[in-house]
């Protein structure tokens, strides 16, 4: 299981929200390129970046921000948060991510997500499945859509999704653990799919549960932050499950 640490970003700084208020915000550091180095010490290759200014505005807003860190470190970048058109895409792969993630767009404009995944290929699109009482939340997750969790994974695997980010936003930033059942489900229904499980990491002890689940990936934010998981740890599981 890849382990996925999370820099989300508002005003070019690394921050993180609580179920994705953004009233709750909390600075972590200035600097996001000098946390993603820490992440590269520690044997880390993944990063999950969020632009939430994009997210709240339909548009690409910190790419200088994921430049510098597709540009100073070696990490594959996956990147979402605002992208709503092909010139946001284009944008996103020239500033050096290695992926995207499209939600809002996914629910909101199928069509040109789907172009997406015939463009640039399932290896550089992943899903993202944002999940508020099973329903499918968009636009930085202040709406609601009317999409059910486990329709909308299928309708996309169809179209030739193979990664799925599902984030249970009401688990999100509350480091009290995260959906277990819910990513029991989705395996279960939908056993192909290669599932990030986000939201809700608090624990070490939590990892090894998800991987024997069967989740590809695992994304982890305010744990890291807020010291409850050391990158020493994560160093140690990265080694051992080589």
């Amino acid at each position: 299981m890849r382990i996925i640490p999370a820099i989300d970003i508002i005003d070019g700084k690394c921050v993180r929200l609580s179920k994705g208020d953004y009233n709750t915000k909390i600075i972590y550091n200035e600097h996001p390129l000098e946390v993603a180095k820490q992440f590269e010490a520690h044997g880390i290759q993944y990063l999950h970046v969020v632009d939430l200014d994009g997210a709240k505005s339909n548009t690409i807003i910190n790419h200088k921000v994921l430049e510098q860190l597709a540009s100073k470190t070696a990490l594959k970048i996956d990147f979402g948060g605002g992208l709503k058109s092909d010139e946001d895409l284009r944008i996103a792969f020239e500033s050096g991510a290695n992926q995207i993630t499209g939600g809002s767009i996914a629910v909101k404009n199928p069509e040109v997500f789907e172009q997406w995944i015939l463009k640039y290929g399932a290896n550089k699109i992943i899903l993202g499945a944002d999940v508020k009482n099973k329903k499918i939340a968009v636009s930085g997750w202040l709406e609601e859509s009317q999409e059910d969790l486990i329709p909308f994974i299928e309708k996309y695997k169809v179209k030739g999704i193979q990664q799925v980010i599902c984030t249970d936003i009401a688990k999100d930033g509350m480091l009290q653990g995260p959906s277990f059942d819910l990513y029991q489900e989705i395996l279960s229904t939908i056993p192909e799919i290669q599932l990030i499980a986000s939201g809700g990491i608090s624990t070490f002890e939590e990892l090894p549960q998800l991987a024997q689940l069967g989740c590809e990936g695992t994304i982890i934010g305010k744990a890291i932050y807020e010291g409850r998981i050391s990158l020493k740890q994560l160093e140690q599981f990265i080694l051992n499950n080589k």
